[in-house]
């Protein structure tokens, strides 16, 4: 059996990019007999940009619920806190004292945040590929779940490793990237990639009316309703599509092509069918708010297991170093 690990930053309200980008593979895999499955919520990375306590935990908490209810089944995953397992800043250290300085002035993170002018840039910013590397080595995962964006960090993890054990011996397998080929990028209201940052965002769990405005809120030009219209360069299209199968995508593509339908309604029909498709996963969530008793069993139970996965692959890095 193959592990399996990812991790999820707790940022805010999820919207279809990170259910169709991450979400959803992940906890298909974790349901998968044929993985160990360890997924964690980032909070320790979170903090690089969330300053607001009652904000962290919220959001913490929210995501908590949000796997919950789209179907992750603890009895099968390790689900945990990453804060909860002191070993992942304690491994951190000692990968920092290994890791050369170039390494990470070349992390995209950090290239990132300097184009973009952030100020007050810190040192878990500029570090925060080491405490990825701990997050992963510690479980020593044959597969990582990663999306373009993460790939480099990945690879950052694997020249890690490789140091470690060229200094202190083979102790850390080599973690491989999987990328399952259905990730999909999903557009956001105007186009560009659905991102909070954008603020073309659509949120599958916020209330109707939210969502709703939303979806009405997605970007079109003006064709008039009776003119033909070209699928591929309408927003509305390229979110519709990603909840319809392949002769449903045709069918809706034919009438695009042949007039007659309007985007207002192709804005409704697209709004059906989210709550059509999410209408199990938000009723769910809604009583799972009500029981958060078991959100922390769930949360306790799996930081636990966690925790004793990661101090035997910690005692045995302290070893290896001359801690112990």
């Amino acid at each position: 059996m193959k592990t399996i690990l990812s991790g999820v930053q707790p940022s805010g309200t999820q919207h279809l990019g990170n259910y169709f980008g991450a979400m959803r593979q992940n906890i298909a895999l974790s349901n998968d007999p044929n993985y160990e499955a360890y997924i964690f919520l980032a909070d320790m990375h979170a903090l690089t940009t969330v300053k607001d306590p009652a904000m962290l935990k919220k959001m913490s908490t929210d995501l908590m619920l949000d796997y919950l209810a789209l179907g992750l089944d603890p009895e099968k995953t390790t689900f945990f806190q990453q804060s909860a397992v002191s070993a992942h800043t304690e491994l951190a250290w000692i990968l920092a004292c290994l890791t050369p300085h170039g390494l990470l002035e070349r992390a995209h993170s950090w290239k990132d945040a300097l184009a973009k002018g952030v100020k007050d840039t810190t040192a878990g910013l500029f570090t925060y590929p080491v405490l990825m590397t701990a997050d992963i080595l510690l479980y020593k995962p044959d597969l990582v779940p990663v999306g373009k964006d993460q790939k480099q960090h990945l690879e950052i993890a694997r020249d890690i490793a490789m140091k470690f054990n060229n200094q202190y011996g083979e102790t850390f397998p080599l973690p491989e990237e999987y990328t399952p080929k259905e990730v999909a990028v999903v557009p956001g209201t105007d186009g560009q990639k659905m991102s909070k940052s954008y603020g073309n965002t659509i949120e599958f769990f916020a209330p109707e009316n939210v969502l709703k405005k939303q979806v009405m809120g997605i970007v079109t030009d003006s064709t008039p309703v009776e003119d033909p219209k070209d699928p591929e360069k309408c927003n509305v299209f390229q979110i519709f599509k990603l909840f319809l199968d392949e002769n449903e995508q045709k069918e809706l593509a034919d009438r695009y092509k042949n007039g007659g339908l309007g985007y207002g309604d192709a804005k409704k029909m697209l709004l059906e069918r989210i709550l059509d498709y999410f209408g199990p996963y938000r009723k769910k969530r809604v009583e799972l708010e009500g029981n958060l008793d078991y959100i922390n069993s769930v949360i306790n139970s799996g930081n636990e297991k966690a925790n004793q996965r990661a101090l035997k692959t910690l005692e045995e890095v302290k070893k290896a170093v001359g801690l112990i």
